[in-house]
């Protein structure tokens, strides 16, 4: 894969309210799929990096968003990776069965963001780009994969930060 402009990653939050809490047995195939899901997105062409609870293998026990809301924050190389990875992979079936663990969301719950190469963005950063595209809808600073803007068209929108350094 070729370098999007200006050495930019995108990055992604999206936020799911939880049916039930995640030790009850009807989340339980959702917490099955956790492992093997977040294995292949960290073995996917493209993968940059995931938000992690430290010293667990996933983010679900963070949250950021109310103590019902669990969050998925990761960066990946490209567009197209993450589109292959969320829609052409195991990941698919876990979104198929949303409805079973999640409630539906009226606002949007998926934003993207490109970020400069070697940047990780914090909860707070992606957060706060989600609130962006809930009040004002998609830009380039905020969008979704249907309102979908290039590294080119965002790059005044890119943070001034040095890269972070997330373990």
């Amino acid at each position: 894969m070729t370098e999007p402009a200006h050495g930019a990653h995108l990055a992604q939050l999206n936020v799911a309210t939880l049916l039930h809490p995640l030790d009850d047995p009807r989340i339980a195939p959702f917490v099955e799929m956790l492992d093997p899901v977040n294995s292949a997105a960290d073995g996917a062409p493209g993968f940059v990096w995931r938000l992690v609870e430290e010293g667990e293998g996933d983010a679900t026990g963070l949250r950021p968003a109310g103590a019902d809301v669990i969050v998925n924050l990761s960066v990946w190389e490209t567009r197209q990776a993450l589109w292959d990875f969320a829609y052409r992979s195991g990941h698919l079936e876990a979104m198929r069965r949303r409805r079973e663990w999640f409630e539906r969301h009226v606002e949007a719950h998926l934003v993207l963001w490109w970020v400069p190469a070697g940047h990780l963005p914090t909860v707070g950063e992606a957060l706060e780009r989600l609130s962006d595209l809930q009040a004002h809808g998609p830009s380039p600073r905020a969008f979704t994969f249907a309102s979908s803007y290039t590294a080119d068209e965002a790059a005044r929108h890119l943070p001034a930060a040095a890269p972070s350094a997330h373990p």
